[in-house]
């Protein structure tokens, strides 16, 4: 998970957009909204793959909940994914989440999480370079044997 935006025109307004088309839906407060990745032009791909229903899962460390004293998701919660500068893309919501030792990632999650050619060889080159660049700026090491918090997702809207 990259930035939590601050709530922005459009995230108001593709919440408001769900309700009236969700009236069934009992919570009625925006939900966290956020970007993926920690640059422009991985976040905005991002964002385009969740609309297009590509990537349907997500991978934040274990480390970096902890570190930013934030719960780990659970079934059922709702987001809005916004590109970089904040506009609302997509809502998901979670669907299930696994906590898995980084290097016990299966190709099948790489997959399904959607980004570039959807192999694990790929999905570990670009993530532990992730991981590195979030610890390093608190000078902490990344290791294999981290946990990973797997959130399987589906956009809903």
């Amino acid at each position: 998970m990259g930035g939590i935006s601050k709530n922005h025109n459009s995230v108001e307004k593709l919440w408001n957009d769900f309700l009236n088309n969700n009236p069934q839906n009992k919570i009625k407060e925006t939900p966290l909204s956020f970007y993926f990745c920690d640059n422009k032009k991985d976040a905005d791909h991002c964002a385009e793959l969740v609309v297009k229903g590509i990537k349907q899962a997500t991978a934040t460390s274990l480390w970096w909940y902890e570190k930013n004293d934030t719960p780990l998701p659970r079934v059922g919660d709702k987001y809005i994914v916004t590109d970089w500068d904040g506009n609302a893309r997509a809502i998901i919501e979670t669907i299930r989440v696994e906590q898995v030792l980084y290097n016990k990632i299966t190709p099948e999650f790489a997959e399904i999480e959607g980004e570039g050619d959807k192999s694990l060889g790929y999905w570990k080159k670009v993530h532990k370079a992730y991981y590195k660049r979030e610890m390093k700026i608190h000078s902490e090491q990344f290791d294999e044997s981290m946990i990973i918090v797997c959130e399987y997702l589906k956009k809903i809207f």
